[in-house]
Parts: structure tokens; C-alpha cells; sequence
């Protein structure tokens, strides 16, 4: 491999984890306590309740494709290097991006899954709602809680 391949190869690399990193920035919590630009200084419905009762979770991770182009840029820069003919190194491209897209996207889904909480209450008027968000605050059987509910549909519960 030539030096100027070598550079262009190192550049693609470079520019694959940028590009993944700055997009990996852009992914929603499922915090209640995080709003979105748009939730930022807006009205909220806001119903008072008990909590009844709390379950653990699992927030499925993101399926954004950003891990599987990373993986597939990755894996056929990698894969390049396998084969010795032009056409070997062909398809240790195509075979290397095929296997580098599947683990990127198995990597994105289980870096960004998350612990949460289903947190069932009971409201002042009578209605039971069940809501999941993010395990950052504890909630308990019996705790007075307030639901929020923004005008999205957002609905977070909060202390």
C-alpha cells in the first residue's frame, strides 16, 4: 500500500468516527427529568397522583443506522487490507463493511439501551396511568407525584 492510500484510508477513518460521534450526541433521553429544546418553555398539563407501584425496565437502545455506516465505513477500510489481488481486496470490502455494519449497529443498540422505571399511579380524579422514563429519580408505592404531560404528548412523572 502506498503512502498517499494510506492517508486517504487513515482520513476515511477519521472523518467515520466524527461523523458517529457528533451524530451520537444527537439521541433523546429517556430521562424525566431532560425536556427537548421544543418542551423548553411551554405549557404543561399537570395531573396530581399516588404512585401504586414501580417495575423495572429496559430502554431499548437507539436504531439510528449512525453504528451500522460506522461499522459498515470501518469494517470495509478494514477488510481492504485482506485481499492481495484487486479483486480479493474487493471483497474484503464488501465482506469486511457486510460484517462491520452488523456489529456497529449491535453496538449502538447496547451502548445506548438504558435502565428504566414503569411507574404506575393512581390520579386524584380516579385513572390509572403507567408511564416509563429513565431510572434517574426513585419513585415508591405511595408517594404523591405529580404526571406532566406536554403538548407532544410527552409524559414525564416527577417529585
Amino acid at each position: 500500500m502506498t503512502v498517499m492510500n494510506s492517508l486517504k484510508t487513515g482520513r476515511l477513518v477519521m472523518v467515520a468516527v466524527l461523523v458517529g460521534g457528533l451524530a451520537g450526541g444527537c439521541v433523546s433521553s429517556p430521562s424525566g427529568s431532560a425536556y427537548t429544546r421544543s418542551e423548553a418553555r411551554t405549557a404543561q398539563e399537570v395531573q396530581l397522583g399516588t404512585v401504586v407501584s414501580v417495575r423495572d425496565v429496559q430502554i431499548e437502545g437507539t436504531k439510528s443506522n449512525i453504528g451500522t455506516g460506522v461499522g459498515a465505513v470501518a469494517g470495509g477500510i478494514g477488510g481492504s487490507y485482506l485481499g492481495k489481488s484487486p479483486r480479493g481486496t474487493a471483497l474484503g470490502a464488501l465482506g469486511g463493511a457486510v460484517a462491520g455494519g452488523l456489529l456497529g449497529s449491535a453496538v449502538e443498540e447496547g451502548v445506548t439501551r438504558r435502565a428504566g422505571l414503569q411507574i404506575t399511579v393512581r390520579l386524584d380524579s380516579g385513572r390509572v396511568l403507567a408511564v416509563t422514563q429513565g431510572a434517574d429519580e426513585p419513585f415508591a408505592p405511595g408517594e404523591r407525584v405529580q404526571i406532566l404531560t406536554s403538548p407532544d404528548g410527552t409524559t414525564r412523572v416527577s417529585h
